[in-house]
């Protein structure tokens, strides 16, 4: 598992995780184009795109978290609520904190963070 964290230090470690997230998003969408249209003299741009992809995949899991998928981004912060560990996930598109799940529950397990009082 990766580091845990606290809600606030989940929420302090968002800005940086969706500066990265919303460059991932278009360097993903760009090798998909240039996949789509690779001709002769064009895996130079291929190989570009996938480094700065992997590059930024790195710098995602650096956070600490727990990377699920990168198409689409879905990512977990392990936090510690009340002596347990829970699973604050957050999903491309989200632009703040607002879900969890039970580490055995996965994804289909998502839950507001209402419902825990946060």
């Amino acid at each position: 598992m990766a580091r845990t964290f606290t809600l606030d230090e989940a929420r302090a470690a968002l800005p940086e995780l969706l500066d990265l997230a919303d460059e991932l998003v278009a360097v993903r969408a760009e090798l998909t184009e240039s996949r789509i249209a690779a001709g002769p003299g064009s895996m130079a741009e291929l190989k570009g795109h996938e480094a700065r992809l992997a590059d930024l995949l790195g710098d995602i899991e650096a956070l600490g978290v727990e990377m699920k998928g990168w198409a689409p981004l879905l990512v977990d912060f392990p936090v510690t609520h009340e002596d347990r560990v829970v699973l604050v996930c957050w999903l491309e598109g989200d632009r703040e904190l607002a879900w969890y799940h039970e580490v055995e529950h996965g994804f289909p397990g998502r839950r507001p963070l209402t419902h825990l009082g946060l």
